[in-house]
């Protein structure tokens, strides 16, 4: 039967989608991920309605679904149940601006997998999509190593150590080299290919490995090292190969070799000297990147078993932020830019567990126990054995690899399109009609009661309709975030009117996005007007900013997040003014986030304010001491609770836990330097100026009332040629300090 048209252009489309991976929106939020997925939102978009006319003129390609796409369809229908569960249903459906996952993105998945079993019917033609699919993974490799580069055109250059190539982030980059590296090397295997393609296929896999392993993410390595093992054991077992053989014990000698070099050697100044090997030999359970995963799974399954619910359907896709927030471990806050907010669980398997419950992850588990079982049945098969190596193999790196990340678009695209070609051998298999390189037959024939004036009518229909939901769904939405980096680069060039009207023009499309569109603009107007006098307009600005705070929080009830940014809004409107309302509003909004988030050090902070714009010192006081009680490493509460009893007047109770700042990992900045200064000249306590003075000269080495103050501050504790050093240095700095600075070295009885 003479091949349908229809299904050559859906051939074309999928190969369109496999360069997906290389797409970046460069001048948008989340360049990395938001083009990828609008992009491929559009092509199923349009591929659907084609499939749809397809089908309907030929019944033939409907689907044959195998015991693999059985589980990637309950998984979507588990996806489906725990959204509509959800404690946020909105951002389970739509997913959130910075990954661009969700439920309506999800089920693009399975219908391009759908699409993708129907009209990919020979070897060749699956072949022919694994050649593009591992070229796009070498071109993503490749743009990884420009990144090492000075390049300016290359998004993330300039001598990158941990490389991300197209895909924005280490980890996440290394998961779709490993599955695309994976499958070159199981296609490198073919004994019916020609040198040239072995070649393609053998160097793709070697730069892909090289890319992943030039992540430096320890757990992608681990993938890798295990996934080679298991090829290698495989290989061996199938085809008796004593050359296979030899490997798999070299392979087994090299990852000794590896790990005794890293007990050994992990402190040695060579392996310290690298930044690399210092990350990739560093196993302990100790280190803090390591111990953040620990804590962040720890929260997830806290909440996970709160009650009977989450246990059966999670808190909702896309919803892990809620649960961390609830259970936040207060040792992930160590000061000012902490990473304290994970949208993931950083390990898919916890991450589904928590946001979908038992029904998520038995499905997630399902499709990788059909996929092996299925694969593990056909290695004993000729023309299925080389698959089944190399993909168990695939599956059991990647397995590893999603043990310590997540998975975003990229990585979904290669790996699904992974599952429909499994899911083709299967069908084959199990049919026992199929062999490699053969059409499957017809099983229904073409639709005989077709009706091409119907057809032809509905088309028109359907891509008119396609067209009007693909503005909607994908072109609207770029259009908001597009208006919002132009209104964050409108502030960063000083034009905050116009980042407003950039701003608000985001805001009424009102799609996808908003929440996150609407606290980057409470961020950069709670920046700009923190130091500035609140003139009518700016009160205005900020009103409106409170406005769309309480969206989100309207929207968001359950999320801690919108409280604290309405906080910090009327806690700048209430500054100045003790009896202001603004100042009760910003402890309502904090003192529910607090609710929400009871070990959360950073609400504690906004209570602690909102008190000392009301001139309530004590009660100031009482929140920064819970702060610091929360986490007594953090020298930030340690700082703020200092200055409140300074300003009731426990002088020794606050010098007290100054000292205790000092000896944190705590960096003042300029002004609080100022503040001690003030603190130490009324105890008198010129050991502590001196060294005061020292760190703002180390600040502010241009400064030369810096260097004089030091020259005074040294000189009264008796180091003369200190003193004599920086009072010179001081009139180097500005001509107008000499004479003084003269007069000063004389005194102390040193010539200039």
């Amino acid at each position: 039967m003479k091949e349908s048209k229809l299904a050559l252009l859906l051939r074309i489309l999928v190969y369109a989608a496999a360069f997906v991976p290389l797409i970046i929106f460069n001048e948008f939020i989340s360049p990395f991920h938001f083009g990828k997925v609008v992009i491929f939102r559009s092509i199923v978009e349009v591929m659907a309605v084609i499939y749809i006319l397809l089908i309907w003129k030929d019944r033939s390609y409907l689907p044959k679904m195998t015991s693999v796409g059985r589980a990637f369809l309950f998984f979507a229908l588990a996806f489906s149940i725990t959204t509509a569960t959800s404690v946020i249903p909105y951002s389970s459906f739509w997913g959130s601006l910075e990954r661009m996952g969700g439920l309506f993105t999800f089920w693009h998945y399975f219908v391009y997998f759908i699409i993708l079993i129907s009209v990919f019917r020979t070897e060749s033609q699956w072949l022919n999509l694994f050649k593009v699919v591992i070229g796009v993974g070498v071109l993503s490799a490749f743009y990884g190593f420009l990144q090492r580069t000075e390049i300016e055109w290359v998004v993330g250059s300039g001598n990158r150590s941990r490389i991300f190539g197209t895909i924005g982030n280490p980890a996440l980059f290394a998961g779709y080299q490993i599955v695309c590296a994976f499958l070159a090397l199981t296609l490198f295997f073919r004994s019916s290919d020609s040198n040239n393609i072995k070649i393609f296929y053998g160097s793709s896999a070697l730069i892909m490995t090289i890319a992943a392993l030039m992540t430096a993410v320890r757990g992608s390595v681990l993938g890798i090292g295990v996934g080679f093992l298991a090829f290698a054991l495989l290989y061996t077992a199938a085809y008796r190969s004593n050359k296979a053989k030899k490997v798999l014990l070299g392979l087994i000698a090299g990852l000794f070799m590896f790990v005794i070099f890293a007990l050994l050697f992990k402190d040695s100044s060579f392996v310290k000297s690298s930044g690399y090997l210092t990350r990739i030999t560093d196993f302990s359970l100790q280190n803090h990147t390591i111990q953040t995963r620990f804590w962040a799974w720890e929260a997830g399954l806290k909440g996970w078993k709160e009650k009977p619910k989450t246990i059966l359907f999670g808190w909702g896709p896309e919803n892990f932020n809620i649960p961390f927030s609830r259970y936040f471990n207060p040792l992930f806050y160590r000061g000012p830019g902490s990473e304290t907010l994970f949208d993931r669980a950083h390990n898919m398997f916890v991450e589904i567990l928590v946001t979908m419950g038992l029904a998520g992850f038995l499905t997630y588990l399902w499709i990788f126990g059909a996929s092996l079982r299925s694969l593990w049945r056909m290695i004993y098969r000729k023309d299925t054995m080389l698959y089944s190596v190399g993909f168990i193999s695939l599956l059991i790196a990647y397995a590893i690899h999603n043990s310590f990340i997540f998975d975003t678009s990229a990585n979904f695209l290669v790996f699904f399109t992974i599952l429909g070609f499994i899911s083709f051998l299967l069908s084959g298999s199990i049919q026992n009609k199929v062999q490699a390189g053969q059409s499957r037959p017809a099983d229904v024939k073409q639709n005989k009661k077709f009706n091409n004036g119907l057809w032809s009518f509905f088309a028109v229909i359907l891509i008119i309709f396609v067209a009007i939901f693909i503005y909607w769904i994908n072109v609207l939405p770029s259009r908001a975030n597009f208006a919002t980096t132009r209104a964050i680069v409108a502030g960063w060039d000083g034009n905050f009117a116009n980042s407003v009207i950039k701003y608000k023009e985001a805001l009424t499309y009102d799609t996808p996005g908003k929440y996150d569109y609407r606290h980057r603009f409470i961020q950069d107007v709670i920046n700009f007007t923190n130091s500035k006098t609140l003139t009518p307009e700016l009160v205005d600005v900020l009103k409106f900013a409170a406005g769309e705070a309480q969206k989100n929080i309207d929207e968001n009830p359950v999320d801690y997040l919108p409280y604290l940014y309405m906080s910090r809004v009327y806690i700048t409107l209430g500054k100045g003014d003790p009896s202001s309302e603004y100042n009760d509003k910003a402890l309502e909004a904090s003192l529910k986030a607090i609710d929400l988030s009871r070990t959360f050090v950073r609400a504690y902070y906004e209570v602690g304010q909102a008190y000392l714009n009301k001139k309530d010192f004590v009660r100031a006081g009482e929140y920064f001491k819970r702060a610091s009680e929360l986490n007594p490493d953090v020298g930030l509460s340690l700082w703020y609770w200092a200055i409140v009893e300074m300003e009731l007047g426990n002088t020794g109770h606050a010098l007290e836990l100054i000292d205790k700042v000092l000896q944190s990992r705590y960096v003042l900045s300029e002004s609080e330097y100022n503040k001690l200064i003030s603190i130490y000249l009324e105890k008198n306590d010129f050991a502590k100026l001196a060294w005061v003075y020292g760190k703002l000269t180390e600040l502010k080495p241009e400064n030369p009332q810096y260097r004089a103050s030091l020259a005074v501050a040294y000189a009264r504790i008796g180091k003369i040629d200190e003193a004599v050093i920086e009072a010179k240095k001081a009139a180097e700095l500005n001509s107008e300090f000499e004479a003084e600075a003269r007069m000063f070295i004389q005194q102390l009885g040193r010539q200039w």
